[in-house]
């Protein structure tokens, strides 16, 4: 055991204000009392900690459910830590089984690098870039060969194995369990040995992966990495997980108008969460924030705050404005300046398949269903009539509160 973690250091204000911040809307953090130690051993010596967020690239995009583990890194990254974001190349090539009651499909060199190249283009729009270091797994794991594997798993056992849950499941219920599904966490963990780390941030599917990481750093003799499991984001629809097959998320790359509407769409209960969870503010900031609302502020001007800083955020402070000022104007009825115009053929010609033509509906089925549940208005009123036809000329067409276009009927 190094002599750094027997040498005990004072747990200073700043030290509990660091610790304050690590916990902050974090599912679980273990070792408390060694991350304190780390902590004061930071403030003591001027050395800045380690901390790891390894992510496999199996999708080019992500949306802000997946910034919360990014947004604790970030502030650690404030507080003067070295952050490393990891992308998983190498073990992206074996497939992450966590959560999982199947093999899953490993990813093909060419998608792994396909979706790497946008993983941190959009990672540093939370992230400080001059303070991240970006290291790929490959460096290590590629050199390890096959004497270095066998080596690397003579030092977890099967039976530590079987006590992940996926595994023991699918265990018990008769399904396959490929050998090389093993060898994925053992690599994770292989990656803290590679990197040193003093911390390891996940979700809360991960924490058997990060506990292999700091057993394997006890087996190389380094000072074992704690870990810092954070919670799934609730999507908007106050229930599930945000997930895009839920269809329940905002994408970082969404249009800032979309954005801001779909922040202002929560839960006032649930605004709460994301404001612990994405928004920068400090805790005391949000807690003032919140016994404003309970002595009787309007809670929709806490809202608007969050959906200013998220569009400000993965835009800018002038599109947030901006998307403010469209939110309110549409809010009262009225119509954006920059709406797109659509010329169609086919005078006369239903609502529905107008509404499909122009892109304001999927299909004529979605397109009645929405003029039945009132959603659809042309020139500022309400549509109830499917077998409505437009004759020729110029329509301005709404669909819910957000789609609008410009028909030039012909």
């Amino acid at each position: 055991m190094n002599q750094a973690v027997v040498t005990k250091f004072p747990v200073t204000d700043g030290v509990r204000h660091a610790l304050e911040v690590s916990l902050r809307g974090a599912d679980e953090l273990l070792p408390v009392p060694d991350w304190a130690q780390k902590l004061a051993r930071a403030e003591a010596t001027g050395q800045p900690l380690r901390i790891k967020l390894g992510l496999d690239p199996t999708a080019p995009d992500i949306h802000i459910g997946h910034t919360v583990v990014l947004n604790k890194m970030r502030q650690l990254q404030d507080l003067g830590h070295q952050v490393i974001f990891l992308i998983g190349d190498f073990t992206s090539l074996i497939g992450d089984p966590s959560g999982r009651n199947a093999t899953r499909p490993p990813l093909t060199a060419e998608q792994i690098r396909a979706n790497a190249e946008t993983y941190f283009a959009q990672a540093k729009l939370v992230l400080d870039e001059a303070k991240t270091e970006i290291r790929y797994n490959s460096e290590w794991s590629d050199p390890l060969g096959a004497r270095g594997m066998i080596e690397l798993a003579a030092k977890y056992t099967v039976a530590r194995m079987m006590e992940r849950d996926d595994f023991d499941k699918r265990f018990k219920a008769g399904q396959s369990i490929s050998v090389h599904e093993f060898l994925y966490p053992l690599m994770q963990g292989y990656d803290s040995v590679a990197l040193k780390s003093d911390l390891e941030l996940g979700g809360t599917d991960q924490k058997f992966n990060l506990l292999v990481g700091r057993h394997l750093q006890q087996e190389y003799g380094q000072e074992p990495q704690c870990i810092l499991t954070m919670p799934l984001l609730v999507g908007l629809d106050g229930v599930e997980k945000m997930s895009k097959s839920k269809n329940n998320y905002i994408g970082i790359t969404e249009e800032a108008n979309t954005m801001f509407a779909k922040v202002l769409s929560i839960s006032d209960a649930l605004m709460w969460d994301w404001y612990t969870l994405l928004s920068f503010k400090s805790l005391a900031e949000i807690t003032a924030l919140k016994q404003e609302v309970q002595d009787g502020r309007n809670p929709k001007d806490a809202k608007v705050m969050l959906a200013k800083e998220i569009t400000t955020r993965f835009h800018s402070a002038s599109a947030a404005e901006a998307a403010e000022q469209d939110f309110m104007l549409r809010s009262k009825g009225g119509v954006p300046d920059d709406i797109p115009e659509v010329r169609l053929g086919g005078a006369p010609l239903g609502v529905a398949a107008l509404l499909k033509q122009a892109g304001l509906a999927p299909s004529g089925s979605e397109a009645g269903r929405l003029i039945d549940g009132g959603g659809v208005r042309i020139d500022g009123a309400v549509v109830s009539d499917r077998g409505l036809k437009l004759a020729a000329g110029s329509y301005v067409v709404q669909v819910g509160k957000r789609k609008f276009a410009r028909v030039q009927l012909s």
